[in-house]
């Protein structure tokens, strides 16, 4: 059984310069492996922060398969043994075949670094905290597949055909190899056949992570004497692919939210619409209405109007009448 307690290591770094190179600390024990620390006082791919990265000792020496899931974090101590700054935990797979080291590109800005506190008498020590939380030990499984030789390298049976034509394809790709070890070329191929895979997603589907670590691999295997110019362009299209094509997804959602606010406009139009047009029917009635009142009216004016005439008419003759008939009298 391996164990999974968490253990701690301090690392010191006497004559802490900035200008240094990256510096490796001795090898320590957690969960039953090896480990060593990274440092680079200038940064690796950043130059304006500290790197700190947590590695696998000797991962030539493992066997094919091996695997650990550990969660880490890093902190700086000052000469007392106080703690001054921490990094976040990480949880990551290191393995052999593929990824062996992985930590903090941007641990802590350079700038911070020569605050007071953080270098003392110009040492910097560093304690990272390790615990394998998973064993994944595939090695006896893959053992016992069947291995084939094609062009020096012996790989799995499933992988002979894409190694053969890889080979075809380019012939003088491995003509430079420097490893002879059977197992670290194996690895390697592993290595290289992974890449390949990752560069042949979908450029949108590729994360920024994942585009980085192509970028890592792809510089340790051109460091081992592969010759992947052709690799090389290849992830610089699907780089430029993928940030053209997050521009294109950007503007297709900025006219879809477009499209959308004006169907909400044009709703809220015809919504205004039907309302005012209901209220012009409303009101049109409503005048319709007074108007057949008014001519009633009218009407009934019209009517009592001759009637007072008449009235009116039938007086004056009677009046007449009695003056006409008093004269007649006298």
């Amino acid at each position: 059984m391996e164990d999974k307690k968490q253990t701690s290591f301090t690392f010191e770094i006497d004559n802490f310069s900035e200008k240094e190179a990256g510096r490796r600390s001795p090898q320590f024990l957690a969960g039953g492996c090896e480990w060593y620390i990274q440092v680079y006082s200038n940064g690796e791919l950043v130059y304006d922060h500290l790197s700190m990265y947590l590695g696998i000792a000797n991962p030539e020496s493992l066997r094919l398969g091996w695997k650990r899931r550990a969660s880490f974090s890093f902190v700086l101590l000052n000469q007392s043994g106080k703690e001054v700054y921490g990094t976040k935990e990480l949880c990551a797979l290191f393995c052999n075949q593929l990824t062996t080291a992985w930590g903090r590109s941007k641990a802590l800005p350079l700038k911070k670094l020569q605050e007071k506190g953080f270098l003392e008498n110009k040492k910097l020590i560093i304690k990272v905290e390790v615990k394998v939380i998973e064993v994944i030990d595939e090695a006896e499984e893959v053992t016992r597949k069947e291995k084939v030789d094609v062009q020096g390298f012996k790989v799995l049976h499933s992988q002979a055909v894409l190694v053969s034509r890889l080979f075809e394809k380019h012939p003088d790709i491995a003509v430079n190899f420097k490893p002879k070890n059977q197992q670290v070329k194996t690895t390697y191929m592993i290595f290289l056949l992974h890449l390949i895979e990752t560069l042949r997603k979908p450029p949108h589907s590729i994360s920024e992570t994942e585009l980085w670590i192509a970028g890592n691999e792809l510089m340790e295997l051109t460091e081992a004497g592969f010759k992947l110019d052709w690799l090389k362009t290849k992830l610089r299209k699907v780089s430029f692919k993928r940030m053209t094509s997050y521009d294109n997804v950007s503007r297709v959602q900025e006219f879809e939210n477009q499209v959308k606010n004006l169907k909400a406009e044009v709703s809220l139009e015809r919504k205004t619409t039907y309302d005012h047009c209901s209220r012009v029917r409303k009101l049109e009635k409503q005048v319709k209405n007074l108007t057949a009142e008014l001519n009633i009216e009218k009407e009934k004016s019209a009517a009592y109007a001759t009637k007072v005439y008449a009235l009116e008419k039938t007086m004056s003759d009677i009046i007449e009448f009695n003056k006409k008939w008093n004269s007649e009298q006298v």
